[in-house]
């Protein structure tokens, strides 16, 4: 079964507090203002929820990004000193 306070909890983990003092403040309207107002709600609240994620999708890109660098950097800097010694030996060799 699920727990309503942890369906409640991640209901509201990555709305604004804002928005959820909006849905409180529409719950205590009537009835029919709160039927009209209710679905453009809905839309605004599905639609932080997607920028949200579309952020930490960003944010999780860049920080692996930031991660493939450091080890492309590492890697030249080794491919580079291979180079200098080899051309060190070439030079000795001949």
């Amino acid at each position: 079964m699920s727990d309503p306070a942890h369906t409640v909890k991640s209901f509201t983990d990555d709305i604004p507090q804002e928005i959820l003092d909006l849905i409180g403040a529409i719950g205590k309207l009537p009835a029919d203002f709160r039927d009209r107002v209710e679905p453009c709600l809905s839309r605004v609240v599905e639609s932080t929820r997607r920028r949200r994620r579309i952020l930490a999708l960003v944010q999780d890109a860049l920080s692996q990004l930031r991660l493939d660098m450091k080890y492309l950097a590492f890697d030249l800097e080794a491919t580079r000193r291979e180079r200098d010694e080899y051309r060190r030996k070439l030079e000795e060799a001949i």
